[in-house]
């Protein structure tokens, strides 16, 4: 079974394709050898923003053995102050060294997190735990799922204070180039960095309105495509910043321009069970435009043509 959100994208329920797998000593081996200093513990609020804790290559090991804690008072919607200590538990298996840090003896590395409560049990607002079960209550059901993210992003100038504006001169449209297309050469060092970084990037180009640009890259099991996002997310910005340039995935940024989409597409496989349980399903004509009213975008396109709907009559 296939669900499909946007332009259609070929989504095939694989044999899961293979993801790097480390241990603690490989990290540390992998650590010196490649003269890492400073090792980011990524992990997200619950508002979806990556947020992050960074250790020295000292106090690796100790992170490694999930011994890192931090002040979950702190992060909006986590704790209250008297429950405020929370460790982080990476995830092994995304290791990675950041491309853009090059200086050889100062590298920068990254581990997601699980975010864990101080008697050991998972934090429950952990969007990660939170994805963990939804994925456990679709096994139990019988049910696997990939995700195929097409991400879109604009591309603006900043001010003589380092401030983002919504200031461009691309005059690009969909699938231009150069010279009217001005962001590929960011575009094209955001590619970069993603496949050093591991993704399998399968297109990248200029989208319909000024400034926004897209990059697709290959689908994976639901955690790991929602771990790819946040990273995909962290590099754009990141690249765009050394460009002198801010990368923004505001849906709307400017009045009378196309928004920016979020695409997800997903491949489905196994059970038998319905989506919707019998008696929510709709019955009527109305019951169905109102399912479709909460399932529509929070920022209408104002072009009648675009691939979303514009009103409900």
């Amino acid at each position: 079974m296939k669900i499909s959100c946007g332009t259609c994208r070929n989504i095939k329920m694989p044999e899961r394709r293979s993801l790097m797998k480390y241990t603690k000593e490989d990290i540390l081996r992998i650590a010196d050898e490649e003269n890492v200093s400073f090792i980011r513990l990524q992990f997200t609020d619950i508002l979806g923003s990556l947020k992050n804790v960074a250790i020295t290559r000292s106090q690796l090991e100790k992170a490694l053995n999930n011994k890192c804690m931090f002040d979950g008072s702190s992060i909006e919607g986590f704790v209250r102050i008297e429950e405020s200590d929370m460790y982080l538990h990476p995830d092994l298996d995304t290791f990675v060294i950041f491309p853009w840090r090059t200086s050889e003896d100062h590298k920068v590395a990254r581990l997601i997190c699980d975010v864990y409560c101080s008697d050991g049990t998972p934090f429950e607002g952990d969007p990660r735990y939170v994805l963990r079960r939804a994925i456990k209550k679709a096994a139990d059901m019988g049910y696997s799922c990939n995700v195929g993210p097409e991400c879109e992003f604009f591309l603006f100038h900043i001010d003589e204070n380092g401030k983002p504006t919504t200031q461009t001169h691309d005059q690009g449209g969909y699938f231009d180039l150069g010279p009217v297309d001005r962001g590929e050469n960011c575009r094209r060092d955001i590619c970069l960095a993603l496949e050093e970084m591991g993704f399998e990037i399968e297109a990248s180009h200029h989208e319909v309105a000024e400034a926004q640009h897209e990059i697709d890259f290959k689908y994976d099991e639901v955690l790991t495509a929602a771990d790819n996002v946040m990273t995909f997310k962290y590099v754009v910005k990141s690249i765009a910043q050394s460009h002198g340039l801010h990368a923004t995935f505001m849906p709307k940024p400017i009045r009378h321009q196309r928004l920016g989409h979020a695409h997800q597409h997903l491949a489905v496989q196994g059970g038998r069970k319905r989506f919707l349980r019998r008696e929510r399903q709709p019955q009527s004509q109305q019951d169905r435009i109102q399912l479709h009213r909460r399932c529509a975008r929070a920022y209408p396109p104002d072009d009648p043509r675009a691939q979303s709907p514009c009103q409900f009559v």
